[in-house]
């Protein structure tokens, strides 16, 4: 938390994007006029506020107004899935102004794809609509999951030759700035939240993909665990996938049965070619069955598991999201399914089942707000502003 009347804490009262007076501020905060002016001053002079033209009258004379400058600065975000990459250069508010897209697997490793990275990043931060303006901060997304701490991608199944890697390294020395890393499901779920739940303080996100991952919510807080590994849906046991093999070494994860490689692989022994989501995609389009049915089963199986996350978090929202979702319906019947029959009446009466609304730009968007909240956190605000004015009265 930030100190009362501290310049942290007036930036995130304007973060809203309302602008406001010294006299509203200080009410807000419980501090004189003459401190909340310092405050601004410092803010000011950092860039992040500035005095704006929707002057605020009483009656009497127009008292100036103040408001979040979230124009004159930007944040780089990357988002790394198994097979593609997204960038996008966004203001303060987390709004894109510039974006790209590559299709790249993440298995090539980190020195072919971080170059890849490095060059799109450059590229856009020389696009028209941005260009000039100061990289306050980096925010990326990796498939896999991510140790809090440093940032470095710990034992990922489909990320070889990541393990350990120093992505924030590479990232903070190219653009002189804090980076911030986490799991790509995280980086999804503050995307969709951001745009499509930003009251919902109860929420899990579940991307369904090459493989099964979630951001949760709860709270309003994001829950990483102590390895970062929270979330990791792919890999618990669910009896309806049997004693199928999976990549982790174990037997019955639900990713073996509902991940989309393995949807794609279950619908090839039928003598359904096809071997990545995008096939499946593709076939349920052109009314196949077979691949209806697949959705459906494994939209059974991933509700199983939701369900008793429904009762162990009681979340408001489940949003399902990621390649599949474009032809989302038969996976969410199936999920709808499990959930709203198993999970109790206390935890699902109000619960809302959905598919995603953030669209392709998500995961960028989630990255985006991902740098923007860590960097006006109280640690790396108070580093930026430096020190701060003496408070007055």
């Amino acid at each position: 938390m930030h100190q009362p009347g501290s310049a942290g804490e007036i930036l995130t009262i304007l973060r809203d994007g309302r602008a406001r007076t010294k006299r509203d501020l200080a009410l807000l905060t419980g501090q004189a006029r003459t401190t909340v002016a310092q405050r601004l001053a410092v803010l000011e002079d950092a860039g992040l506020v500035r005095e704006t033209d929707e002057a605020a009258s009483t009656g009497g004379r127009p008292s100036a107004a103040f408001a979040f400058n979230a124009a004159d600065k930007v944040v780089l975000a990357v988002d790394l899935g198994a097979n593609h990459a997204a960038y996008a250069v966004t203001d303060l508010f987390g709004t894109v102004l510039a974006h790209a897209g590559d299709d790249v697997r993440i298995s090539e490793g980190p020195g072919r794809v971080m170059d890849l990275v490095l060059t799109r990043l450059d590229a856009l931060r020389v696009d028209p609509a941005v260009a000039g303006r100061e990289v306050i901060a980096v925010g990326i997304g990796l498939p896999g999951p991510v140790e809090q701490g440093s940032g470095r991608p710990t034992s990922p199944p489909i990320m070889p030759g990541w393990d350990g890697y120093d992505v924030r390294a590479v990232l903070s020395e190219r653009y002189g700035c804090p980076v911030f890393v986490d799991n790509d499901a995280n980086v999804l779920a503050l995307g969709e939240r951001a745009l499509a739940w930003p009251g919902v303080q109860d929420l899990i996100y579940v991307k369904v993909a090459t493989g099964i991952g979630a951001g949760i919510f709860s709270g309003g807080h994001l829950l990483h665990g102590a390895e970062g590994a929270a979330g990791d849906l792919g890999h618990v046991y669910t009896a309806a996938a049997g004693d199928r093999p999976c990549r982790c070494g174990n037997r019955g994860c639900l990713e073996s049965l509902a991940g989309g490689m393995s949807i794609a692989a279950t619908l090839t022994a039928q003598g359904v070619p096809a071997s990545s989501p995008r096939d499946i995609v593709e076939l349920v389009r052109a009314g196949n069955i077979e691949a209806v049915v697949a959705l459906r089963d494994a939209g059974r199986a991933l509700g199983e598991v939701l369900a008793a996350c429904t009762a162990l978090l009681n979340p408001r929202v489940i949003v399902i999201g990621g390649e599949i979702v474009e032809v989302g319906e038969p996976l969410l019947a199936g999920v709808r399914e499990s959930v709203y029959s198993r999970a109790l009446p206390l935890a699902s009466r109000n619960l809302r089942v959905t598919v995603a609304q953030s669209g392709a730009l998500g995961g960028v968007i989630g990255a985006a707000h991902l740098a923007i909240d860590a960097v006006f956190s109280p640690p790396f605000l108070e580093a930026a502003l430096d020190r701060e004015p003496a408070a007055v009265g």
